[in-house]
């Protein structure tokens, strides 16, 4: 039983935001307020497709809401996410968490300071595939990840490593549990000046190795994560939400068995599962799922790849275009 409505507001509705102001819509003991957007056209577009306010800067966001999803580039959330939380607010922050780390510490400093929820969105933490593979975690030893999508004219400011293999860096962590021994990794433009495909060889300190490629320039979709532990085989589809458990039983002479199971999971939106967890750290002040301090780390690790493909450009002597490895 809700004892009362959350007030919840979103900043930015581009593609992302509108979904965030879609679902909240749809969310028993949740009431959005309203939206704000850097264009005031699409903001009232928005507003009036979900018969809500469209706000017209921070101040009036920042007096009717007492929590609110941050859905803008990336390299405004510092600015605005550190305004909102001195003002207050809980946020839901997209992911990346922020462009530099310093940013990232900036805006976990003004959480813990005004004791304020601070959840980062990294989406795939609510994948209902994920959610079913937890329990079956045993000790994963060797990462195969493929994120790879067709070209499109979304987020061409920022590296692939930064708007989508951070989805796998923070999932792999998650799933590893140990500090990062150390990254090997190579990325190269080929339609824009930023790294478009990239490859990543990451080593724990507990001997577990991550392979991990994410593209934005295949001609195709594929979104899975496959790992091996000790008689085991995992198969993991983020976009069929589906689970593939393969063991292996010992039975005495002869050629082991293998069995064949597929995990059951729970169809539901992630970004659902997402906004309710959000909601419900709100509600009852707890730590959501992936707080600021995890948020900060896939951006560490994303951070160490980048490095590392701005080492490998300087030693291939990759020059013209790529800017990436240079900056």
């Amino acid at each position: 039983m809700v004892d009362k409505s959350v007030r919840v507001g979103v900043v930015g509705v581009g593609s992302y935001g509108r979904n965030h102001a879609r679902v909240y819509r749809q969310l028993p003991g949740v009431e959005l307020i309203g939206v704000l957007d850097i264009r005031p056209d699409r903001a009232e577009s928005v507003a009036g497709e979900f018969r809500v306010r469209a706000f017209h800067n921070l101040d009036e966001l920042a007096e009717s809401v007492e929590a609110a999803s941050v859905a803008i580039p990336t390299a405004d959330h510092a600015r605005v996410g550190t305004e909102l939380l001195e003002r207050g607010l809980d946020l839901l922050v997209e992911k990346p968490i922020a462009t530099t780390l310093a940013e990232a510490d900036q805006l976990i400093a003004a959480a813990s300071k005004r004791n304020r929820i601070l959840q980062v969105g990294h989406l795939e933490r609510f994948n209902p595939a994920v959610s079913a593979v937890r329990p079956f975690i045993t000790r994963p030893l060797f990462f195969e990840v493929h994120r790879l999508g067709v070209f499109t004219e979304r987020s061409l400011d920022v590296d692939v490593v930064f708007d989508v293999m951070i989805h796998d860096l923070d999932i792999v962590r998650a799933f590893v549990k140990s500090p990062v021994r150390s990254v090997d990794a190579v990325g190269i433009p080929v339609i824009t000046d930023k790294v478009d495909i990239a490859n990543v060889r990451v080593e724990f300190e507990n001997g577990c190795v991550a392979n991990l490629t994410a593209s934005r320039v295949s001609t195709e979709k594929v979104r899975k994560l496959r790992f091996f532990q000790p008689h085991e085989y995992v198969s993991l589809d983020y976009t069929r939400h589906d689970v593939l458990v393969i063991s292996v039983e010992h039975a005495g002479a002869g050629f082991p068995k293998l069995h064949f199971r597929k995990l059951p999971t729970q169809p539901e939106e992630p970004l659902k599962a997402e906004l309710e967890a959000f909601v419900n750290s709100v509600r009852t002040r707890t730590r959501p799922e992936v707080d600021g301090v995890e948020g900060r780390q896939a951006l560490a690790l994303a951070h160490e790849v980048m490095s590392s493909i701005r080492q490998h450009a300087e030693r291939v002597q990759l020059g013209a275009g790529h800017t990436a490895a240079r900056e």
